[in-house]
């Protein structure tokens, strides 16, 4: 009789490792679809998270509609969208909400203004180049265990009374009369104001939620009175 060469073992532990790496693929292929729906599941959640924030900055801008024509760094409020200094004339940078944005060039390394959201001096900011940090946010406290804040930019050239003040020019909705810009483009600064003085501006307000995991999530909002 032949002596037993052990080929069967030999094919045995071969399966043996081919099934043992098919279950690692499966358990990998697993794993990794239950954290792609756990971050889906915590981005939406701070996306309805950031919703209620937004409500609260609403309520803020409606509680304090006497007082909006200057800033007011302690609520997140800025009566102008930045891009002009306090005296009308110098242009200011414009500002990066997320800090995520890269600078303006190698002539202008630091074109950017940023929303000092972690009160660390914006160190997250991609290559940590940016004209100023002085933007502060308003919190909104935790809702449903995220934290929560928020900045409200009126969408005008500069603080003060745009009613009064006809070098103010701020973007606001078309009005019924003829006069007022009928186009579809984005509305900017160069449309003609409406007559009167009538619409009031609109308010960009941006909402930051932290959730779980490091989630971190960005919204903004269009609103008018």
């Amino acid at each position: 009789m032949r002596r037993d060469r052990g080929v069967a073992l030999l094919f045995a532990l071969l399966t043996l490792a081919a099934l043992l790496l098919a279950t690692l693929a499966l358990v990998r292929s697993v794993d990794t679809s239950t954290q792609l729906l756990g971050n889906i599941g915590f981005k939406q959640d701070a996306i309805a998270t950031a919703d209620q924030a937004t409500r609260q900055a609403i309520n803020w801008l409606t509680l304090n509609s006497a007082t909006l024509n200057s800033d007011i760094p302690a609520g997140g409020y800025y009566a102008s969208t930045k891009e002009l200094a306090s005296d009308g004339v110098t242009v200011q940078p414009p500002v990066d909400v997320t800090g995520q944005q890269l600078p303006g060039g190698t002539a202008n390394p630091n074109n950017r203004q940023l929303v000092d959201w972690d009160g660390n001096g914006c160190q997250s900011a991609v290559n940590g180049t940016y004209n100023g940090c002085t933007l502060l946010p308003a919190s909104g406290g935790t809702i449903n265990g995220n934290s929560t804040s928020y900045v409200v930019f009126r969408q005008c050239s500069k603080a003060g009374d745009y009613i009064l003040d006809s070098t103010i020019s701020c973007t606001r909705p078309i009005g019924g009369s003829a006069d007022g810009d009928a186009s579809k483009s984005p509305d900017d600064y160069n449309k003609r104001r409406l007559p009167g003085g009538s619409g009031p501006p609109y308010y960009r307000v941006v909402v930051r939620v932290l959730g779980a995991r490091n989630t971190v999530s960005f919204t903004e909002t269009i609103v008018h009175f």
